[in-house]
């Protein structure tokens, strides 16, 4: 469903931008891979709440936890000005959502052109 609704990256109109490199604690890690997924699609519903901001908010999700870097995934946002305050919101929703709880850092790196 993401991929038939999302966006292209690199839309003339997306001059905003925003890069949040995400590491999840040794807890999440230590879940088993279907809790993972349940927190993630019942608990926290992360796809569905991603879902709602499309197509406003096209995104891009690189998992490298297994590269040895210091962050599990880097995920990179665009979006025009006009959506600033929906992708705000986005951004907020997935904070306070139970699967943040595993986050141990986070940073957010915000972009324009």
């Amino acid at each position: 469903m993401l991929i038939a609704k999302q966006p292209a990256l690199g839309r003339p109109e997306a001059t905003c931008a925003a890069l949040i490199p995400v590491k999840k604690s040794a807890s999440w890690w230590g879940l088993a891979q279907d809790e993972r997924r349940r927190i993630l699609e019942e608990r926290s519903r992360h796809v569905s709440i991603g879902l709602r901001y499309l197509p406003a908010v096209a995104r891009r999700l690189y998992h490298c936890r297994d590269l040895g870097e210091p962050f599990d995934f880097l995920t990179w946002f665009e979006y025009a000005e006009a959506d600033a305050e929906r992708f705000e919101e986005l951004v907020a929703e997935l904070r306070r959502s139970p699967e943040w709880e595993f986050v141990e850092r986070e940073v957010d790196v915000r972009l324009s052109r």
